[in-house]
């Protein structure tokens, strides 16, 4: 095994953990894209409901906790950092504190599957911002790859969506109804990566491991003006034309994300849910993959095939996303995501 690499980073969207948090939190995500104040304040009422503790923060220090005992049990024995993009601990805050513990060569695990800007290049872009100040001898920083197809990832989110099944009452259908979501983003961004694909992939897989046929990828969180095209359907909108075609009983599984953070609670146990039983639809949510185990094992086997230059494993047609991504992949497009639920923890 190479000794180059001396730290991990995890790196993520951040979250505020009490109402003094929020606007400031906010503020720190709209910055510099002239969202009016009442846009922050009506997205700040969702966090009311939760008493300003968004969830993420939380189940990032699961997985880092998870992560550790598994290093620690099977190795590489690497130190963990954490630094947000938005919340304390902020990354350039951590970016620093490595500095003066004499890293030199860190791992960054982003908490996000697939690939666009949001999810990848602007986390890379972040990075790249933080370090600038700390000098010629700040930590270098390698990002792992995408994973939305490795199996370990697949194999996570069907087990997640197989005790759903199990769940339902009575005898559940191949043809059951299911809503695979993920974060949707303007038309312009996703012409410039393949984050469509990558999603109706993992979607693909998951459902053939579940032996389930009747699915589609739809969307949630969408956040810019109606003048410009975002990805579509939006969840609400495909529960109210299932409701049409008549379905009853309604998975809805939010595969786009990694953990139940609150856009999947909002949008999908709140919105979605009180949609779905106003119009007498049985809905069941699937838990995201990012706190189970076979998530941990999948970080620790990226760890290794980082350090290892190991064959990277993947299923299904599309193969493995390099590790290093070109300066052009994943551009931002003509519009800056940003102004509803982009306010909160997009595409974790």
């Amino acid at each position: 095994m190479s000794n180059s690499y001396d730290a991990i980073l995890i790196v993520s969207f951040g979250g505020p953990e009490g109402m003094d948090d929020v606007m400031p939190f906010l503020e720190n995500v709209t910055r510099g894209r002239n969202v009016p104040r009442e846009r922050l304040m009506t997205v700040a009422h969702h966090y009311e409901m939760f008493d300003g503790v968004s969830p993420i923060n939380g189940q990032n220090r699961q997985i880092i906790a998870e992560l550790k005992a598994e290093l620690e049990k099977h190795g590489p024995p690497l130190p963990i950092y954490w630094g947000n993009r938005n919340w304390q601990p902020f990354l350039a805050d951590t970016l620093a504190q490595m500095k003066q513990d004499k890293i030199k060569n860190a791992i960054a695990f982003v908490t996000s599957a697939y690939s666009s800007y949001s999810s990848c290049r602007q986390y890379l872009d972040d990075i790249q911002r933080a370090l600038e100040p700390l000098g010629d001898d700040a930590p270098k920083v390698n990002k792992i790859r995408s994973f939305y197809n490795h199996p370990l990832f697949i194999e996570a989110n069907a087990e997640q969506m197989q005790s759903i099944i199990e769940a339902i009452p009575g005898e559940t259908s191949p043809e059951t109804a299911i809503a695979f979501t993920a974060h949707s983003v303007p038309m312009s961004m996703s012409t410039g990566c393949k984050y469509i694909e990558q999603l109706n992939e993992a979607c693909q897989l998951v459902a053939d491991k579940c032996g389930m046929h009747n699915w589609q990828l739809v969307y949630q969180s969408r956040s810019g003006p109606p003048s410009i095209p975002w990805l579509e359907p939006d969840i609400l909108e495909h529960i109210k034309t299932l409701h049409s075609q008549g379905v009853k009983e309604l998975i809805i599984h939010p595969i786009g994300f990694v953990s139940d953070h609150m856009e999947v609670i909002y949008d999908l146990d709140h919105e979605a849910k009180a949609l779905c039983d106003e119009l007498g639809i049985a809905m069941h949510r699937v838990k995201t993959a990012g706190t189970t185990h076979k998530f941990i094992e999948m970080i620790r086997e990226l760890i290794l095939e980082r350090i290892e230059g190991s064959q990277p494993r993947f299923v299904g047609t599309m193969g493995a996303v390099p590790d290093d991504c070109p300066p052009e992949c994943c551009p931002l497009g003509m519009t800056r995501p940003a102004t509803a639920h982009a306010a909160r923890e997009q595409k974790q």
